[in-house]
C-alpha cells in the first residue's frame, strides 16, 4: 500500500477548468486501479494557508533553533510543519494546477514555500544544494489555454516554477500531462481536452 498525496490548486468547477478535469480523471482512474492505496486530498483553496512571509520565516527560524516563540509563531510553524511532514511521508504525489496570468495560483506558491525547507527537502553542500526528496514519484497535471511550447515558452512560468521548485528537492523527472491551446483554437478545443483527459486516465492506471 502506498501513501498518495493529491494536491489541487484550482477552485473552479470541472466544467469550467481543464486542470480540474485532469485532476478528477486522474483521481478516479487511480482509485480504480489502486484500491489498496492510502489517498489524501488537499484542495489548496479550501485550506486558507497563511502567506509565507516574515512571520512564517521567523517562526520556522525560531523553531529550528529552539528559540522562544509567541503563540502565533508556534501555531504558524506547526501549520507549516504539518504540511511539510505530510509531503515527506507521501510516496506518490499528484499536483494539478492551471496557468493563470503566466504563473500558478497564489495558494500553490504558498504551499511550495511551506514544503521547501532547508534540512528537510533539500540541504546546502559545498557543491551546491542537494535534494532530499528524490524518492518521491510525482505527476504534474496542468492546463493552459494558449500555446506555450513555441515562441511563448519563456512566458510559461507555471509548470516551470513547479518543476524547478521540486527539482531543488531532488524531484527532477516528474510525469507530465499538459493540455494547451484549447482557448487559442476553440474549434479544436474538444479534441485537445479529450486527448489530455485520456492521457491523465492512462497515466493514473500505472502510476
Amino acid at each position: 500500500m502506498s501513501k498518495v498525496l493529491f494536491i489541487k490548486a484550482n477552485d473552479r468547477p470541472a466544467e469550467q477548468s481543464v486542470s480540474v478535469k485532469l485532476y478528477d480523471t486522474f483521481l478516479e482512474s487511480y482509485r480504480a486501479n489502486h484500491p489498496e492505496d492510502d489517498i489524501t486530498e488537499l484542495n489548496l483553496f479550501d485550506l486558507n494557508l497563511p502567506y509565507y512571509g516574515n512571520k512564517a520565516i521567523t517562526s520556522m527560524y525560531k523553531r529550528a533553533n529552539e528559540l522562544e516563540m509567541t503563540t502565533e509563531e508556534a501555531d504558524l510553524s506547526q501549520t507549516i510543519v504539518q504540511y511539510l511532514d505530510q509531503f515527506l511521508a507521501a510516496e506518490k504525489i499528484v499536483i494539478a494546477f492551471p496557468l493563470w496570468n503566466f504563473t500558478v495560483p497564489a495558494p500553490l506558491v504558498t504551499y511550495l514555500s511551506y514544503i521547501m525547507q532547508a534540512g528537510k527537502t533539500f540541504r546546502y553542500t559545498a557543491n551546491g544544494p542537494e535534494g532530499l526528496a528524490s524518492d518521491k514519484t510525482v505527476a504534474l497535471l496542468t492546463a493552459r489555454g494558449g500555446n506555450y511550447s513555441g515562441d511563448l515558452a519563456n512566458a510559461e512560468m507555471a509548470l516551470r516554477l513547479v518543476s524547478q521548485t521540486l527539482g531543488l528537492a531532488g524531484i527532477t523527472t516528474p510525469e507530465l500531462v499538459i493540455v494547451e491551446g484549447h482557448n487559442a483554437a476553440p474549434e479544436q478545443a474538444e479534441n485537445i481536452i479529450a486527448t489530455g483527459v485520456d492521457q491523465a486516465k492512462t497515466l493514473a492506471a500505472t502510476f
